[in-house]
């Protein structure tokens, strides 16, 4: 289940002062509650030279937005309070103006929801200072409280949750001191402690030491809700209800930034068709609808986008799921929060170049309330980069090159024409020649698919762009050398080219295969899946998937996810076994596929039709075009798009026959990189590379262009291309890629006759559900979770599992022999039968983790914890089980011959006919163990 509280940069290491323990409070005291809670919000508002975002934001059913800003000083370090500002000795700061500053963002967040009709002056907000080293007695004894500007206070007692309880007990049985100067009603002075019939702060409580507060988050941070409730708001909402609830969700994780424009006056100009005079539905009016929705709040998204790793972090996302936009949004929030930090944001594609920058802009404005935006000249901090550059416009390599005093090379000084493999050859020549600078603190790398290349092109065992990134990155922390900020974002199934699937050991080789295994401090993790598809409607993701795998081909899949976990973490429902010859369903529900217009659209979405001739299936796409442009009022560029599929000069040819047929039928084009619309000819020397659209053109493209941008309806030409070699796993990736372009509907189309066309046909007729026999593993496999990793690792060769999060795994009867799983989170799992031998466990999380009948000999398990697990029947002979937690383990006939336990914990452990020859048990504590003769220990 996703953490409904989001850490936006783990704490530092000392908890940041009291900040750890107020964040802790709010999680335990809100955790019952219908709400989303922040750790440093990116709302930025400015306070003096810098910019700051809120220590904690709640958003709350109930309560509304509350921002608590956290001072974590002692009350001898308050000077004076003046009006809002507040001096201080002996701290980072000498002033700061903590409530302004909370009110401010408050606003800020405010003026977001008043946008919408629905939320207008609605939403409830309060914004406190917390005082986590204070307690109450100290501000009363200051006299603070009696400063007419004091704000609505939390202290030391109220984030505590024990001394808390206490407080509590306390009012309950101490007798109020009446003060010298009767406080104002806490309406009028803000403090919240004053509330009616309350006179006096208690006195301190005699009480020491118990649990008296009941469980935590109950008895005592319960007052901590009770207290932020009674605190008077800046402004007060009413009750929101389901509706608003959603709509506020909405728009705190920042959805109003995709909402676009109508058209001027919000009319198409279209012309209805009319059949026994009832006018048909129309595309345009469709879009019209779909364009005024915000897509409903995604707690797993928000944690992804709003995180900031102190390391290496993986993203996979299935197409559509808003890669782009995510690293665009991480991009935006990591430059606010970190001006002085060197960042590049890096991709494949030139045309991708403005979508970027666009959304780049858009979450920079959003986050500092309009204050920022992006300018290439002025950002120098924040560089949106194509990987290698041109002419005109630097790019991630040529940068390098620069640096170094390396001549850049460009792809005439290349042999090989593929452009992928060409930029692998020219890193390649760069890693060998010189050193990388290490010139930036963060790299985000988008399509990372399209930046990986077969193993010949590799430099020692890694992939060249990705050891070049990685090596121009300074480290998070000079005493962990391998932590550095590059994070990519991919998804295998749009690889056009290499079939290498981009995970850390194929990126920086096997020694460092464990980066991005586990999680951060906080709750970030290091690899995260995308399996939420916004842009395409699920009928045509799912035949995408269906078709691009091959599960209904005649032969078996082709390639494709052979395990259920990984099914499910992309967001379908399995039945069956991966085993041949046995049957397997998969289902994609509706709500992974949250796309409007398949919700409002009653007609077909996707339709596949196959022609006689070429002539026919041009013939049919100019009347299809003319169609959208003339009755569903749909506007040539951007909302229709024509992607033609192809190798080579099959392809060129292709797109130039489209091209020239629609322009004879006067159908204005555009093909991508020329200068204006209606250009056949593209001349090299005065092309613009970074373009794809053409305003009143329709874009006619082969696939590599069309990469990464998107269109609400997709044309897509020459699927007789595909059908000729249809086990051709490149071809079946650009069929997938054509068809999740969509955002509304794709007509396919062909020529001839195939198998590839009835397999299509039935993928179409299944729907959101295939259901098809296992024959055999496909040529390749694709692994998405960690365990499916770990499995298709360790049959290929590698070891290093360092660090691996497989809490709750089925790894039964698994060979993990010598692997390397050092600090591996493993809680829960069933390695029931599994071979461990030699496996290094050192210090992993094996609580309760089922062990029968496994073999771990000679494993190294010292300071592991092995809490509550079943080991009955294993053979541990000779394993190192120094230090190691085995309290409550099951360990029946356990074979322990020669194993070291000195120092292990073995209290109320079960050693039930165990064989311990020859086993050391210096200094182990068998208080409650069941020996193997049925004694008890002592």
């Amino acid at each position: 289940m996703t953490n409904k509280f989001i850490t936006t940069e783990p704490l530092g290491k000392g908890g940041e002062g009291g900040e750890q323990k107020t964040w802790d409070a709010v999680q335990n005291a809100f955790r019952d509650r219908t709400c989303i809670g922040y750790w440093r919000y990116p709302i930025f508002s400015k306070v003096g030279k810098s910019r700051k975002e809120p220590d904690i934001l709640i958003v709350d059913a109930q309560l509304g937005l509350i921002v608590i800003e956290i001072k974590s000083v002692t009350i001898d370090q308050i000077l004076a309070i003046t009006g809002h500002r507040w001096e201080f000795q002996n701290y980072y700061t000498t002033s700061s103006n903590p409530y302004q500053q909370a009110e401010n963002q408050l606003f800020s967040l405010l003026g977001y929801c008043d946008r919408e009709p629905i939320l207008r002056r609605k939403v409830t907000g309060r914004a406190l200072i917390c005082l986590p080293l204070i307690t109450e007695t100290e501000w009363y004894q200051s006299g603070f409280y009696q400063l007419p500007s004091c704000p609505p206070i939390l202290f030391k007692d109220n984030i505590s949750p024990w001394n808390e309880a206490v407080s509590q007990l306390t009012r309950e049985q101490t007798p109020q001191r009446p003060l010298p100067n009767p406080p104002l009603r806490g309406e009028e002075n803000g403090i919240n402690f004053y509330l009616e019939g309350l006179t006096a702060p208690p006195s301190p409580s005699p009480l020491r030491g118990g649990n008296e507060g009941g469980r935590k988050g109950a008895g005592g941070l319960g007052f901590l809700v009770k207290r932020i409730q009674q605190t008077s708001p800046i402004i007060k909402g009413t009750p929101l209800n389901n509706q608003q609830w959603k709509l506020l969700q909405a728009v705190i994780s920042g959805t109003p930034v995709f909402r676009k424009k109508q058209h001027l006056n919000g009319h198409r100009n279209a012309i209805p068709k009319t059949i026994n005079g009832t006018p048909q539905q129309t595309r345009g009016s469709i879009l019209s609808q779909v364009r005024q929705h915000l897509s409903e709040f995604d707690l797993a998204q928000e944690q992804i986008a709003k995180s900031i790793p102190p390391g290496p972090q993986r993203i996979r996302g299935i197409a559509g799921s808003g890669k782009t936009v995510l690293l665009c949004q991480k991009a935006a929030h990591i430059h606010l929060k970190h001006p002085d930090w060197d960042i590049a944001l890096v991709f494949f594609s030139r045309s991708l170049y403005h979508g970027i920058i666009s959304q780049l802009d858009k979450w920079l404005r959003r986050f500092s309330s309009g204050e920022i935006r992006y300018d290439a000249k002025r950002n120098r901090k924040l560089k949106v980069l194509h990987a290698w550059g041109g002419r005109k416009q630097p790019g991630f390599y040529s940068i390098l090159c620069r640096q170094t005093g390396v001549k850049a090379l460009t792809v005439n000084d290349i042999e090989t024409k593929q452009p992928h493999q060409a930029l692998a050859e020219v890193c390649l020549n760069l890693l060998q020649e010189t050193a990388i600078p290490k010139l930036y603190d963060v790299i985000l790398i988008d399509e990372g698919q399209d930046l990986i290349v077969d193993d010949p092109l590799k430099f020692e065992g890694k992939q060249p762009f990705y050891w070049m990134a990685y090596q121009a990155l300074r480290p998070v922390d000079p005493t962990q050398p391998e932590q550095r900020r590059l994070i990519w974002a991919y998804d295998e199934a749009q690889s056009l080219e290499s079939l290498n699937i981009p995970n850390a050991s194929e990126l920086f080789g096997e020694d460092l295969g464990h980066l991005v295994t586990g999680q951060y401090g906080g709750g970030i993790r290091k690899s995260e899946t995308m399996y939420r598809c916004y842009r395409t409607p699920g009928t045509i993701l799912t035949a995408a998937h269906g078709i691009g795998m091959g599960l209904l081909r005649r032969g078996g899949m082709l390639t494709g996810i052979t395990r259920i976990e990984d099914w499910q973490a992309i967001g379908y429902e399995v039945t069956g076994t991966f085993r041949p010859g046995q049957q397997i369903t998969v289902r994609r529900p509706p709500e992974h596929s949250p796309n409007m217009v398949s919700k409002l659209w009653q007609g077909s979405l996707f339709e596949f039709i196959a022609y006689r001739s070429r002539q026919e299936e041009l013939t049919a796409l100019a009347d299809n075009i003319f169609y959208n442009l003339r009755y569903d009022g749909l506007k040539p560029s951007r909302e229709i798009l024509v992607i033609v599929l192809g190798l080579g000069l099959e392809a060129m040819r292709l797109e130039t026959a489209v091209a020239e047929f629609l322009m004879s039928q006067g159908i204005d084009i555009y093909r991508p990189s020329a200068m204006d619309c209606n250009m056949l000819h593209i001349d090299k020397d005065t092309r613009d590379p970074n373009k794809f659209w053409c305003e009143g053109g329709v874009t006619v493209s082969r696939i590599h262009r069309a990469k990464g941008n998107e269109a609400d309806m997709v044309y897509v030409v020459g699927l007789d291309n595909v059908a000729k070699d249809e086990s051709n796993l490149q071809l079946r990736n650009q069929l997938f890629v054509a068809l999740t372009r969509a955002k509304g509907w794709v007509k396919l189309s062909g020529v001839g006759s195939y198998p590839l066309y009835e397999e299509m046909w039935r993928v179409m007729q299944s729907g959101d559900t295939f259901t098809f026999t296992f024959r055999h593993p496909p040529q390749r496999e694709i692994s998405v979770t960690d365990v499916g990793e770990v499995r298709s690792r360790y049959q290929s060769g590698g070891r290093n599992f360092q660090n691996a999060d497989l809490a709750g795994a089925q790894l039964a009867g698994e060979d993990l022999r010598n692997a390397n799983l050092i600090g591996a989170m493993l809680r829960g799992a069933n390695l029931q039968q599994a071979q461990l031998d030699g496996a290094k466990l050192v210090i992993a999380d094996l609580s309760e983790v089922d062990l029968s009948g496994a073999s771990l000999c000679k494993a190294k398990l010292v300071g592991a914890s092995l809490k509550q697990a079943r080991l009955s029947g294993a053979d541990l002979s000779w394993a190192k089980l120094g230090n190691a937690d085995l309290r409550g383990a099951e360990l029946v006939g356990a074979k322990l011959v020669g194993a070291s336990l000195s120092g292990a914990d073995l209290r109320e452990a079960d050693l039930t006919g165990a064989n311990l020859d020859k086993a050391d048990l210096s200094e182990v504590n068998l208080e409650g163990t069941r020996m193997p003769d049925g004694s008890i220990g002592e």
